[in-house]
């Protein structure tokens, strides 16, 4: 390749963040400025640009949109100290914490109360949330070719790991069968979220949900590394593996969810729990009067099986107690999650001294 040719082939893949040029095989942490808080102190938001020496995709990796939910943070930081960065092929964006402020607070929210994830494509002109969010898909988003996003349950409601994909999102699709989580969901857009935004500029994404907020767990942060990795290597960012295993557990795909709720305040226990399988009109948990006058059946809505739950001992009427995804066979299902857990734990050995 001529000199002239190869300064336009690094020209077009030109990254430039808050004015800062990364080449391609060089890295590179930007610091972007977002605002000020009310101490004077600088809100900013930290992105990690690793590009390999040859062409390839630009993946973006997020975590921390809820500020309390951490263990997609601890998954970026196990992924951007991994020696198989060494071999990448095109370019990986990863922020570890995208709304700091709330970070910083150990809350779900920004510090006026809004839901970071509803404000997105954001404004210069709006509030510190819009203003993030516009930083965010005007100086990293927009260089990326897919993403992942990474979120957890709220503060007592625990999430199976499980990937969102959005309607109509076949590259997406692709994605999230290459991440080998134990279940597959296609859910619907809400308007001013990230998956949204990412849909209406044509970037293939999934949302990974693993855990609960406040809480690391070791195997939702292994499942979202090893789910990295493998839509890495899917795109051909990375070597295949050197040894891939004969068989790999079958990914459940649902079509939807549903959630049931208390029919009324009280003691709650449950007596079906994350990964298992439900037919419709089946008991999965328990309402008690606390002055043990009444006691009220939860039962299953659908055939499925669970990927949220509260483990919340005392309830009000309303509250969400399970989340079931739907499946035509929930027996096979469970057993198909119960494999992926098993997997997860036999294939530790492929990232030693890595999760």
């Amino acid at each position: 390749m001529s000199s002239r040719k190869k300064d336009t082939a690094d020209k077009r893949r030109e990254i430039s963040i808050n004015g800062e040029v990364v080449k391609p095989g060089k890295k590179s942490t930007i610091e972007l400025p977002v605002g000020s808080m009310i101490d004077y102190q600088p809100v900013t938001m930290t992105c990690h640009v690793r590009r390999g020496k040859k062409p390839g995709p630009c993946l973006l990796v997020t975590a921390g949109i809820h500020g309390d939910e951490i263990n997609g943070v601890e998954t970026i930081r196990r992924l951007l100290k991994s020696r198989l960065l060494s071999g990448l092929r095109g370019d990986l964006l990863a922020v570890p914490v995208v709304n700091m402020p709330a970070f910083l607070s150990r809350s779900r929210y920004l510090p006026d109360r809004r839901d970071l994830n509803r404000l997105f494509p954001g404004s210069t002109k709006g509030s510190l949330g819009g203003r993030l969010a516009n930083v965010f898909v005007n100086e990293i988003l927009e260089h990326c070719t897919h993403a992942i996003d990474i979120h957890t349950g709220a503060v007592g409601r625990p999430n199976l790991p499980q990937v969102r994909v959005s309607p109509g999102d076949e590259v997406g699709l692709e994605i999230a069968s290459a991440f080998r989580a134990p279940v597959v969901i296609e859910t619907p857009l809400r308007e001013g979220s990230l998956r949204a935004t990412y849909y209406n500029r044509a970037r293939p994404s999934i949302l990974f949900e693993a855990g609960e907020a406040h809480r690391l767990d070791p195997d939702s942060v292994r499942y979202g590394f090893r789910g990295i990795i493998a839509t890495m290597r899917a795109l051909q960012m990375l070597p295949p593996e050197k040894k891939p295993p004969k068989r790999m557990p079958k990914t459940i795909f649902s079509p939807g969810t549903t959630w049931v709720r208390a029919p009324r305040g009280g003691i709650f226990s449950v007596s079906a729990d994350l990964g298992k399988a439900v037919s419709e009109g089946s008991e999965i948990g328990l309402v008690a009067d606390p002055f043990g006058r009444l006691e009220t059946k939860i039962k299953a809505k659908v055939d499925g099986v669970i990927i949220g739950i509260s483990r919340e001992a005392t309830v009000d009427e309303g509250d969400a107690l399970f989340h079931i995804a739907t499946t035509p066979n929930p027996a096979k299902a469970e057993k198909q999650i119960e494999k992926s857990d098993r997997a997860l734990e036999k294939h530790e050995d492929e990232f030693p001294g890595e999760i």
